[in-house]
């Protein structure tokens, strides 16, 4: 395949990807804009319930990541009807886990809340709105398989669109509920779970419209929810020792002050919005891999590493000079405060060298998501937090404060753990047994 056409189908699939992945955190920035209007009260019980919802939604994308390349191997195979039954046993697997989570969240969320010791206005705020909110997990986690098995097909337009008139959908039920029926946060929350139904609505048209097309069938297979379970339950695996990274990382800047918790925010916040366009590579590298191991054709797959990780690597120097130049503003363009600025900068210009090492772990993650790799790819988070444990608990016991600590904790997170999920992945990557061909 010429290297202009590869071009061409890496931004065929990544530049839609990139755009349903900026529709899902629109979602919380509307009902944050909506509920701020109530008071801050009701802002505040959001931000708790957000921050019970992004977790445990965290640790499901896996649905989305599990289904990907069992249907893009399929679909490489040349084997349509199998490609679409897998994806079909992914939306079932989501049903159950997100009907039994539902269930579980909605008898567990006072005790949920309560962990979060709020003053009661703010807990009674955030009981309303999480308890509600739960009922709209099976709707997102059958949105993320869904998801999957489009991408899987090599179609990341649908779940663009799709994404999109969910978000018009969810801000204006949410304005109708909040102010017109004056519900307050409960019709943010009913808003939005109305819109995440109304999401399954079209990709179950969709899906169905696949099946009969492919005359696939629509019913769950036992040995395909037994092979989307296992990989997913790698991969979940995978997703909690990411998750535990984080949380650490939180809990050491909280030690280190509240200016330097607030500054870790800021600087991570940048790192996540690099990541989006990362993550839209990766998918892109997800369903091409998933393609060319289905159909055999393992060169298609190494320049489809190549040319990923290339691509990785340009705009991590990129974004990286970006970082670096505006370094000494951004701190005032979150907060309006100088002294705020000078106590990230340097944790800011850190991120920035290490970006074209974090550009290539989003898309080598992708790669072996793609092979489904996914029992390598658990071990080796595991691993990951073998030196970043360690490095983390220095930092925490030495206890550098100001900018000096923050950039300390910087180095940590860009440095030591960036740097062990690079030679993990950059390992595996370097020899063959991720290169499984056959659908």
């Amino acid at each position: 395949m010429p290297a202009p056409t590869l071009n061409r189908e890496i931004l065929r699939l990544a530049v839609p990807a990139l755009g349903a992945l900026v529709a899902e955190p629109l979602f919380l920035i509307v009902d944050a804009a909506l509920v701020g209007h109530l008071g801050v009260v009701p802002l505040a019980g959001l931000g708790i319930a957000s921050a019970v919802l992004q977790t445990i939604v965290g640790l499901m994308v896996f649905l989305a990541y599990s289904t990907t390349p069992a249907v893009a191997r399929r679909f490489g195979a040349g084997a349509h009807a199998d490609a679409v039954r897998a994806g079909i046993d992914g939306l079932w697997l989501a049903l159950g886990l997100g009907t039994v989570l539902a269930v579980a969240g909605s008898l567990l969320t006072p005790w949920l809340v309560r962990v979060f010791a709020a003053h009661a206005a703010v807990a009674e705020q955030a009981v309303v709105y999480l308890q509600l909110s739960m009922w709209g997990l099976p709707a997102m986690l059958i949105v993320f398989a869904a998801t999957g098995l489009l991408r899987g097909m090599q179609d990341t337009v649908t779940p663009l669109w799709i994404a999109g008139i969910g978000f018009a959908l969810n801000a204006l039920l949410n304005l109708v509920f909040i102010y017109g029926f004056g519900w307050g946060i409960a019709g943010s929350a009913a808003g939005t779970v109305v819109a995440q139904w109304a999401m399954v609505g079209a990709y179950a048209f969709v899906v169905g419209t696949l099946a009969r097309r492919h005359a696939a069938s629509l019913r769950p297979q036992r040995d395909g929810l037994r092979t989307s379970a296992r990989a997913g339950g790698w991969l979940f695996l995978r997703t909690v020792s990411l998750r535990i990274a984080l949380l650490a990382t939180v809990f050491v800047a909280t030690g280190l002050g509240t200016d330097e918790l607030a500054g870790w925010q800021v600087a991570f916040t940048i790192f996540s919005t690099a990541a989006f366009a990362l993550d839209a590579l990766a998918i892109a590298a997800q369903a091409l891999v998933g393609r060319g191991l289905g159909a055999g054709d393992e060169p298609f797959v190494r320049r489809v590493l190549g040319r990923t990780v290339a691509w990785g690597v340009w705009f991590g120097v990129l974004v990286g000079a970006v970082i670096g130049g505006l370094s000494g503003v951004i701190g005032i363009l979150f907060t309006g405060s100088a002294a705020v600025a000078a106590l990230v900068q340097p944790a800011l210009v850190v991120l920035a060298v290490a970006q074209p090492v974090c550009a290539i772990v989003f898309v080598l993650d992708g790669v072996l998501i793609g092979a489904g790799d996914a029992r390598y790819l658990a071990i080796a988070g595991c691993l990951n937090l073998v030196p970043y444990v360690p490095a983390l608990l220095i930092v925490a016991l030495v206890h550098p404060t100001d900018a000096v600590g923050l950039m300390w904790l910087a180095v940590c997170f860009f440095g030591v753990y960036m740097l062990a999920r690079f030679a993990t992945l950059g390992w595996r990557v370097r020899r063959p047994e991720w290169l499984t061909a056959g659908a």
